[in-house]
């Protein structure tokens, strides 16, 4: 069994325009895969672009690495394996191909581009159970809710959402919640 202290960041190289994609899909096969304790984060880098068209101005987001997706893991020979076969991802950066293990960013690296982001490299610190939070992407985007379980191993929320009248309980990244 890898040690949590294993886990690192890696670069994938995706099909442009699939970076959002990419990411759902392996969120959601870390999941079904039981791959949780080895596949932890995804993160499309972006960033807000205001543009100025016929005197309105519309924010959009913009790839900062189009073709990109980070992601946070424990390399294992199966962690690998479903992350290079996830639909849309075309390889590793830094792999040499027919199976090589590649290299991870540095920590320097990713603390830079996760800080231009504005994600908490430790992110999970600053949550606490009872707190209410705005779940920012994925199935519950722009929905509010209160925290009840903090996963700092996974870097995942338990947070209760009120769906048609009825409160669910919703797992989500850090990364996809806002205070």
């Amino acid at each position: 069994m890898a040690e949590a202290g294993d886990k690192q960041w890696y670069v994938l190289h995706t099909y442009s325009g699939y970076e959002n994609k990419v990411k759902e899909n392996l969120e959601s096969r870390a999941q079904s895969m039981g791959m949780e304790d080895y596949i932890f984060r995804a993160v499309v880098p972006e960033e807000e672009e205001t543009e100025t068209k016929n005197g309105k101005q519309k924010t959009e987001m913009k790839k900062t690495f189009p073709g990109y997706v980070l992601v946070e893991m424990v390399m294992s020979d199966e962690s690998w394996f479903v992350v290079r076969n996830t639909p849309g991802v075309t390889g590793f950066v830094g792999s040499h191909g027919s199976g090589s293990k590649p290299a991870p960013l540095l920590p320097e690296e990713i603390d830079h581009i996760l800080n231009d982001l504005g994600i908490s490299v430790q992110a999970g610190n600053d949550f606490e159970v009872g707190e209410n939070v705005t779940i920012v992407e994925g199935p519950f985007a722009n929905m509010s809710g209160k925290v009840t379980e903090i996963d700092a191993d996974h870097d995942k929320l338990k947070v209760d959402v009120d769906m048609f009248g009825r409160m669910t309980s919703a797992e989500v990244a850090f990364s996809d919640v806002q205070k």
